[in-house]
């Protein structure tokens, strides 16, 4: 009984399971110490999201960041030097119920939509062409989605999941697959994925086992690649000195 108590409650109440957001009020003020411009949209329904777009000095492009489960834009604006250092404007996405963004996610159909809205804002001021989709963690299959629907520059994955029921198993093999409402099925769509694809996993995740890239390479294209980082566990990894040295070799190919 305890056990179809458990299921139950895991089947109704997936969101407190899967995310964890950070909400902010919408008079908090954000303290970076670099340009950033405070961008909201609306998604499909009307609700409003919000995320922060870091500036670059000349920028070469931008990368479309869709972060963890855990924090807001608050905690994950400080990746942002990560990335403008090497010449890119960064926009990080709260999804909805995150920081300032409206409403609550209910669906998978519904967390989609609204990443693809706010590729759609943003894609009217940046030219495709020099579009990097990036996702981390939890936002590897909403951008892998946004890779296989879109025709961005590059896909980068940091921390991937092969899919949402691949990843349960793994952390909780006694809960049945069919009972999860979401997904995430990350390999669907790097199948999908015509733009050059790279993987980045810690040999140390925690979390998130770095297997996952390799079931998820599988479904790559031969150019495509998978960067496995020694040491690096599931968090920080943005700040990893072999990351930031493997990124910017990346970037410089797709210039």
């Amino acid at each position: 009984m305890l056990y179809l108590l458990f299921m139950g409650l895991g089947f109704f109440q997936q969101e407190s399971f899967i995310f964890f957001p950070e909400i902010l009020p919408q008079e908090h003020q954000f303290r970076f110490g670099q340009e950033f411009e405070e961008v909201y949209l609306p998604a499909k329904d009307g609700t409003q999201l919000h995320g922060l777009l870091f500036k670059a000095d000349k920028p070469k492009g931008l990368v479309f960041y869709l972060h963890g489960n855990a924090g807001s834009v608050d905690s994950w604006g400080y990746i942002a030097p990560t990335y403008t250092r090497l010449g890119y404007d960064i926009f990080i996405l709260d999804y909805r119920g995150y920081g300032k963004s409206g409403g609550q996610i209910s669906n998978e159909k519904q967390f989609y939509e609204d990443v693809q809205a706010a590729y759609n804002h943003l894609k009217a001021r940046y030219a495709e062409s020099a579009i990097v989709v990036a996702g981390y963690s939890i936002g590897s299959a909403a951008a892998a989605m946004l890779a296989a629907n879109n025709s961005p520059r590059l896909l980068l994955l940091q921390a991937p999941y092969y899919s949402l029921p691949d990843l349960v198993h793994s952390l909780y093999p006694f809960v049945p697959a069919f009972i999860l409402k979401y997904r995430f099925e990350t390999y669907r769509f790097v199948d999908l994925t015509m733009a050059p694809i790279v993987l980045f996993h810690g040999d140390r995740d925690e979390i998130i086992y770095h297997g996952s890239s390799e079931k998820l390479k599988t479904h790559l294209k031969p150019t495509d690649k998978v960067i496995i980082l020694k040491g690096q566990p599931h968090n920080g990894m943005n700040e990893n000195p072999d990351y930031q040295r493997e990124l910017a070799r990346v970037l410089a190919t797709i210039n």
